[in-house]
């Protein structure tokens, strides 16, 4: 069964398979200890982070392990802010960071510190200007990630890391998509990445802070990891995701090319064989193994799993997979549709057969889902019923209203309007893509009880 979501997760890379079994036998005692065993697992752990700040770009003393990616970047942003405290307590970050980013940023916030997210474009990418615009006097630490989990647009951290250290403020950088690929460029201050994301075991994190800055770690003290990440390290994990690191890294220029041809073709036959989807991010400063592509008329969460169905593990960052009802983040921020949404990240490895296999379910796998949910955009009306319409679509989830929308359209004259009435989150982004997708104009919303009307005029 093809696996295509390693943004999620990577499958174990044989290397870590091999490290870690090798580790398990070693690297078992306390590496803090002076009798054999513990020089044994020093040892270990020293070469560990050699090789890992060698993957990374920086020294061995600037770099410590943690319990996850997570844990290294709530890490790497508190210490940061509490070293930069008396400057200020604002912090920068992108509209479209990783959760962990943003759940440190709102936890910063409740706290009494004062945040601002800096918009992105319609392909998730920052500009440097945005950075430089939201940097003050009192800024703290700005955060942004080397690329997105989403849909895998690299972002210009160099350039954003030169406005950055113009202002004097350090530049924290989420690494944990890109690192498997290649170093992060530009001067940061402070970068985190997580080893299962390129092939390593889960549970270990990396937290790297460049010498020169202040950097005061939160948290009851600990002499373990230069006090950064507290308790006793699991060694073998940490050996695993080294050796896997620098094995990755090994093969990802060859890997990089492979899979960008592969991710390409996904790009354009999607656009070819599916009717009405949208491929969302940007079409060549992206990460190479990853596309995502959002479908109309689509219960994203069956979509999922029919393709799962057939054999596909795939992801999706649309709101109708999700408990809470409400878009993604990083779709919102861009503007696109987030209905019918799927993002496919192939692993080291895949084949022009499998990529090939993917392509040939897909369109049945949309069709059947939209075929179940009565999907049929009529054709424009020879006599419109009116000049306005307003439809009701009250209770109606994801993709329906939307749906509801597009039934509409045609029931009144080039110029007329359609006004729809509907209480669900998602209508709010998919409703104006919709709009952009089939070229009529989108009025705006006004509120309408507990919901919003949502008003767009008929142009083609």
């Amino acid at each position: 069964m093809p696996y295509f979501d390693t943004a999620s997760a990577a499958p174990l890379h044989p290397v870590a398979r091999q490290a870690l079994q090798a580790a398990l036998d070693e690297g078992w005692a306390d590496p803090a200890r002076l009798y054999r065993e513990g020089r044994r697992a020093r040892l270990l752990l020293d070469a560990a982070r050699e090789a890992a700040a060698e993957a990374v770009g920086c020294r061995a003393d600037e770099l410590v392990f943690t319990p996850s990616g997570t844990h290294a970047v709530h890490a790497g942003v508190a210490g940061a802010l509490a070293g930069r405290r008396r400057v200020g307590g604002h912090l920068v970050v992108s509209a479209v960071e990783h959760s962990s980013v943003l759940h440190a940023a709102e936890a910063h916030a409740a706290a009494g510190g004062t945040v601002t997210e800096v918009a992105v474009d319609r392909l998730g990418a920052v500009a440097p200007a945005g950075y430089a615009s939201a940097l003050t006097s009192t800024t703290a630490l700005a955060c942004l990630q080397s690329a997105n989990h989403e849909v895998g647009t690299v972002q210009p951290v160099a350039e954003v890391a030169e406005v950055c250290a113009a202002a004097g403020v350090p530049l924290l950088v989420d690494a944990a998509q890109s690192l498997g690929w290649g170093p992060v460029e530009g001067a940061w201050s402070v970068l985190a990445a997580s080893a299962h994301k390129w092939g390593g075991p889960p549970g270990v994190g990396l937290l790297a802070v460049r010498k020169g800055v202040r950097f005061a770690p939160q948290g009851p003290a600990d002499e373990r990891e230069s006090g950064r990440s507290p308790g006793f390290t699991n060694l073998p994990a940490v050996v695993a995701a080294a050796a896997s690191l620098r094995a990755v890294r090994a093969e990802a220029d060859a890997e990089a090319a492979r899979l960008r041809v592969l991710v390409d073709r996904i790009r354009r036959r999607v656009a070819r064989l599916v009717p009405d989807v949208e491929v969302v991010g940007h079409a060549d400063r992206r990460l190479p193994h990853l596309v995502t592509f959002s479908c109309l008329y689509v219960d994203g969460e069956t979509l999922l799993h029919e393709l799962d169905r057939a054999g596909w593990s795939v992801s999706s960052g649309s709101s109708c997979t999700s408990s809470t009802l409400t878009p993604s983040h990083v779709l919102r921020a861009m503007g696109v549709l987030s209905e019918g949404n799927v993002r496919v990240s192939l692993p080291r490895g895949t084949t022009a057969e499998e990529v090939n296999g993917f392509l040939e379910v897909l369109p049945r796998a949309v069709a059947g889902v939209r075929e179940e949910l009565g999907v049929a955009e009529p054709a424009p009306s020879a006599s419109p019923v009116a000049d306005a319409v307003e439809v009701d679509a009250l209770g109606l989830r994801c993709p329906q209203p939307v749906i509801e929308l597009a039934r509409a359209i045609g029931t009144v004259p080039v110029g007329g309007t359609v006004t729809v009435l509907s209480d669900d989150e998602v209508a709010r982004l998919d409703i104006p893509a919709w709009c952009a997708m089939r070229g009529h104009a989108y009025l705006g919303e006004t509120p309408h009880g507990a919901a919003a009307a949502y008003r767009v005029r008929r142009s083609v």
